[in-house]
């Protein structure tokens, strides 16, 4: 019976191992979850009904036990130190680097250049992962880097990190690597803590670094963490690869998760590239980073470099700007929107974050401002992201002052106006959103919809900014977005007059207007300011539809067979077009000169660029980058970033860069302006 047990227990072990493996670090898994919750719970039965079969490497050993009093501070056998930060966050922190490192090694302007490893610098807790004889015994945190603190009981919970290495018995192996909260889970965790009414987190870092400092083992078992990998601690009776790139390989080996957006360079040039890569693609990355890491690649060579005031010479971290900081709420104003939604916005105290200047920052809506509990006074954290409103995430609570104000109350205190034209202000059952009933009343709904109108990512008419619009239309120069392009109403003599104006500033608005008229269909949609239809939907609708008359004579069947518009969609869409005001308008806004390359449905859904990977490099004369893109994207072309074996074609403009030098040497096809505009012309 106990040999039959032992058996058993083996099996159904290394099965839930490797369905925990294909899970959690493969992101592949590989058998239904009521499958896996039967082989868990047999487990759990066998061990329990088998007490001395029990082993610290078991699946079971991750749910978590019993609450610590404190924890234990533990000495690293290897120090854990942290790495230098390149203060200039542009391409001379990677120059600074590779010099200092070419200097230190004696190389000169004619030696090759040196290798170095390229990594993500992960935005969570570091800890060390303690191995022997292949078995997870201990894991610490980093804490002043010669003393961390014993965390082994919340790390066993953290289902990707193994309990047991594969095809390793290394006497002693130490991993370092970094714990962090994936975007996914962390949104995922909040909605069940808000679904619940319980605290939600305030950002993935906190959730990561909290959870692992978590006393209570069961409570981290709760949380969705990960772990990655980023190079070694003490290791003795383990053949060391020569490359810190090879030891993340043989690492990957023995089932360590190691990230896969890594890389190995040569040369300044290389560390350049992979920096300005992993910029671009920062805000589509699954998890939180602050920057990137360049490491010399050859071992030899890093005990050589050696360290100085305890930082490697050999490794440096090259930060991105940072994405999120504390200020402070100043007071809290109520914007009306272009649909007549009253959005709360904190006035902060100036704040360098996310690589600009923040004074304001959304609080979304009376619901999330009390969930928050913002108020005037308190320090709150606030993030921007790449080109994402810069938003409060959550408040420093035990940094309130005693004068802190009232609970947020936005009926209270607008006294149930709006607050530009005192229209009275609803909030309908299930929307969290206030309105303004005031419609085409209200001055504030004509400018942010002018301002909508205008915006980068719809008509993009440089210049025509808040202070503009409010002139124009306090002055009656502009009701409607066709009056912008009325040549009758806007002309030199009319905008120089205007205050802060001046004919060089006039002139060159009235060149913005000209040159905003050549656009594509979808920017036009999203420009039109259709309740609902945001930049996404718009580039679905015009590429269902190839032509604005088909959209506008669509009916509600017909709209919700697009990508994504459902029926709330769709009444928009419907609403929008049966009004006749908004059919003049459009009408008006193509009378004035408003195109667009237009395809017919039929001509979209055949067409040779369908699937087609394009890149685009230089600067175009009859369109710009993004319009070019849409474009394509209308056409069923994808518009990648960077060139590759994949890629179908290369668009190249005036001063097109390396992107062109990459396209000869891959030998990819590539279209000069004429040539990609006799391109569009031939579908």
């Amino acid at each position: 019976m106990t040999f039959d047990a032992k058996a058993r227990i083996a099996r159904l072990r290394a099965e839930i191992e490797r369905h925990n493996h294909a899970y959690y670090v493969l992101d592949a898994p590989d058998i239904p979850d009521a499958e896996y919750d039967k082989l868990f719970r047999e487990l759990q039965t066998l061990e329990a009904q088998h007490p001395e079969l029990a082993a610290p490497d078991s699946p079971t050993r991750r749910v978590g036990g019993k609450p610590l009093d404190a924890f234990v501070p533990v000495r690293h056998a290897v120090a854990m130190l942290s790495i230098r930060t390149e203060t200039d966050i542009s391409d001379q922190g990677a120059i600074a680097f590779d010099a200092r490192v070419r200097k230190e090694l004696g190389l000169g302007e004619s030696d090759a250049p040196v290798e170095y490893a390229c990594e993500l610098k992960f935005d969570g807790l570091a800890v060390n992962l303690r191995y022997e004889r292949g078995m997870l015994v201990q894991a610490a945190t980093r804490g002043d880097g010669e003393t961390g603190e014993d965390v082994t009981q919340n790390v066993r919970t953290i289902h990707c990190i193994p309990l047991h290495l594969k095809g390793c018995d290394a006497e002693v192996l130490e991993v370092r690597g970094e714990v962090y909260m994936s975007r996914r889970d962390f949104e995922r965790y909040n909605e069940k803590q808000r679904a619940q009414g319980l605290p939600t987190l305030v950002n993935p870092r906190n959730g990561a670094a909290g959870s692992i400092r978590q006393l209570d083992p069961a409570l981290a078992a709760r949380r969705p963490l990960s772990f990655f990998a980023y190079g070694l601690g003490e290791a003795r009776g383990w053949a060391l690869p020569a490359t810190h790139s090879a030891v993340l390989d043989a690492l990957a080996k023995i089932g360590v998760p190691v990230s896969e957006e890594r890389a190995v360079v040569r040369g300044v040039q290389g560390l350049v590239e992979f920096h300005r890569r992993i910029a671009e693609k920062r805000d589509q990355l699954p998890f939180d980073i602050d920057g990137v890491v360049y490491k010399v690649n050859s071992l030899a060579l890093q005990a050589e470099l050696g360290f100085v005031s305890r930082e490697p010479r050999w490794a440096c971290a090259h930060k991105y700007p940072a994405e999120e900081q504390l200020t402070v709420v100043r007071d809290i104003d109520i914007q009306v929107g272009r649909t007549g939604k009253l959005t709360p916005v904190a006035k902060l105290e100036p704040v360098f974050v996310g690589g600009t200047t923040v004074s304001n920052a959304t609080l979304h809506n009376e619901d999330e401002t009390r969930r928050k509990d913002v108020r005037i006074g308190d320090t709150v954290i606030v993030r921007r992201a790449g080109d994402v409103i810069p938003e409060v995430v959550g408040v420093v609570i035990d940094q309130r002052p005693a004068n802190a104000g009232e609970p947020f109350d936005l009926f209270k205190l607008l006294h149930g106006k709006c607050p530009v034209c005192g229209s009275r202000i609803v909030r309908e059952e299930g929307e969290a959103d206030w309105r303004c009933t005031g419609g085409l009343f209200c001055p504030a709904q004509r400018k942010q919809a002018l301002l909508h109108f205008a915006s980068r990512r719809a008509m993009d008419i440089e210049g025509l900014g808040y202070k503009l619009v409010d002139q124009l239309v306090d002055a009656h120069l502009v009701d409607t977005p066709a009056d912008i392009y009325d040549k009758r109403k806007l002309d030199l003599p009319t905008l120089a007059a205007l205050d802060r104006m001046g004919e060089k500033s006039a002139q060159n608005l009235l060149d913005a207007i000209e040159h905003s008229k050549r656009t594509s269909l979808a920017r036009f949609i999203y420009a039109l300011g259709i309740r609902n239809v945001g930049e996404a939907t718009a580039k679905d609708l015009a590429r269902h539809f190839g032509a604005l008359g088909s959209l506008m004579k669509a009916g509600d069947e017909s709209l919700r067979q697009v990508n994504d518009v459902g029926p709330v969609v769709a009444q928009s869409i419907v609403a929008f077009f049966s009004e006749p005001h908004n059919i003049e308008v459009v009408k008006a806004l193509r009378a004035h000169g408003v195109q667009w390359v237009e395809h017919e449905v039929q001509a979209v859904r055949e067409s040779p660029l369908s699937g087609k990977t394009f890149v685009l490099t230089g600067t175009l004369a009859t369109m710009t980058r993004d319009q070019a893109k849409e474009n394509l994207e209308t056409l069923g072309a994808k518009v990648s970033g960077s060139v590759s074996k994949k890629t179908d074609y290369v668009v190249a403009g005036a001063e097109a860069g390396s992107k062109l030098d990459k396209a000869k040497e891959l030998g990819v096809a590539v279209l000069d302006e004429q040539q990609f505009l006799a391109l569009f012309k031939s579908i």
